[in-house]
Order: structure tokens, then sequence, then C-alpha cells
């Protein structure tokens, strides 16, 4: 069976349990990253993560807003809960796991979205993003013989011209603007990180993980963007089994606007 990683922006978690627990039944990854939980440390339910079998929880939360979460059916070791830009808004999570005899890192992100104007001058959102990505330049892709990385999240930028429905319509929209995708791109390749949803993908074939709440028929318009994001370290890349994105469960009862990538590695 391969070792299978999942992420997913689930938009509050407790009010959305159900279809977590969906999640699991049907597609049991051995670890699941939430992003934008919205839920205090002490009040994360925890209950119904091990009645579903994932007994291995950690969580880096607040009260309404943002907020990450790994849970696993494997021991997980807390490695990290970093704080970016000298904010604490409960963003980031790092995790060490055991698979294939390698000690996997897995970081769990939650990128913040940018505000609606795209001009770091006038919108402090925006600038938060821009700052935090560049933070993100700290964050390697650390490898060795017995080692890996994998980095995955809500990353809120779509880099390349096929993530999103309209290239030229979204230039200027935050999320998929020249000054986002260029300083993203130049961060995970400088840190050495592998985009593994486009490593075997043409660039020309459309990817999304999103769909507005804003779209009346989200299905029909499929006016997507791919904001959630599956890395590695190069030494994964052989181990890489493919991925899917559960397109579906943007149609499931009280969805979030996000669906979850689920990535498959030949590790045991």
């Amino acid at each position: 069976m391969p070792f299978t990683v999942a992420t997913w922006n689930i938009n509050s978690v407790r009010l959305r349990m159900p279809i977590v627990e969906r999640l699991l039944k049907e597609h049991a990854p051995d670890v699941l990253c939430l992003q934008e939980t919205k839920v205090p440390d002490e009040l994360f339910p925890e209950n119904a993560f091990r009645k579903a079998g994932y007994e291995h929880i950690l969580f880096h939360g607040q009260k309404g807003y943002h907020g990450v979460a790994t849970v696993a059916r494997r021991p997980i070791e807390l490695v990290e809960k970093r704080r970016f830009c000298e904010i604490e808004d409960s963003r980031h999570l790092s995790v060490r796991v055991q698979a294939g005899g390698k000690s996997v890192l897995v970081h769990n992100f939650y990128v913040p979205a940018g505000g609606e104007e795209p001009d770091p001058e006038i919108n402090r959102k925006f600038r938060h993003k821009l700052d935090f990505v560049h933070e993100m330049n700290g964050v390697p892709a650390s490898q060795d013989e017995s080692s890996a990385s994998i980095l995955v999240g809500d990353l809120n930028i779509a880099p390349q011209e096929h993530d999103v429905w309209s290239h030229k319509q979204l230039l200027n929209v935050v999320s998929h603007t020249p000054v986002e995708t260029e300083n993203f791109e130049a961060m995970r390749s400088s840190g050495g990180w592998v985009d593994l949803m486009r490593l075997n993908v043409p660039a020309e074939q459309k990817l999304y993980t999103w769909w507005s709440y804003r779209a009346k028929d989200w299905e029909a318009s499929n006016r997507g963007r791919r904001l959630d994001h599956v890395w590695s370290s190069a030494n994964l890349v052989p181990d890489f089994a493919g991925y899917e994105i559960l397109q579906a469960a943007r149609g499931w009862e009280k969805p979030s606007d996000h669906v979850p990538v689920i990535a498959r590695f030949a590790l045991d």
C-alpha cells in the first residue's frame, strides 16, 4: 500500500466535520493536513478523529480564524509551530513521520489570502502575504539518505498560466498577480522544492483545487484556481506515485470552497 498525504482547506473543521469524516472513511489517507480550521486548540474535535481511526493529532489554532492541524493513522512527532512576520496567527505546523524507512518532515501551511487590492502600499493584507512568502525562503526541502521533506497546504497562489480559469483576466487579481507568482516560484525553486502536482502534467492542462462560493453553479462555470499544493524534496520524486484532486468534494453537503488533494508515495 502506498503512503498517502492529503491536504484540505476545510474552512472550519467543526462546521464541516461530517465531510472530513467522509474523506477519512472513503480515502483513508495516512496523514491529513487541514488548513483554516478556525478553532482554538482546546476546542479541537479530537474525539471525532480518534473515532475515525486517527489517533495521532497535532494542531496550531486560534479562535475564529486561520489555524492548521495534522492528523495521522501512524505516529507523528511535533517539530515546529513557526511564527511568520512576527504575527501570532497559526499558519504553520511541521511534523515528522516515518515512511518507507525514511524520516519525512511534513510542513502544513496556510498562506495569507492577501485581501482584494494587489498593492502592498495601500493593502496591508497584501503586504503581509508578500512578506510571508518571502519568509518561506527559510523553509528548505531538507533531505539526506535517511530523510525527506513534504510541504502541503493552501498556499493561496496559483503560479502557472493554466492554474487559473483565465490567465489574462486574473493577472491583476490577488492570487495570480506577477509579483505573487514570480516570488512564489523563486522561493519554491531556491528551497529545492518540487511541485509534484505539475511534475507529470502538461503545462497547458488546467488544474484547479478551489471554486468560489460566489458562483451560482461552480461546476458549470468551472472558474477555478489551483491554490492548494503538494511539494517534496527531490529525493522523494522517484517514490511519487501520483495524486488525486477530489473535485467531487466541492459538491458535498456544506462544502468547503477548496477540495482535498491526496498524494501517493511508494513508501510503506
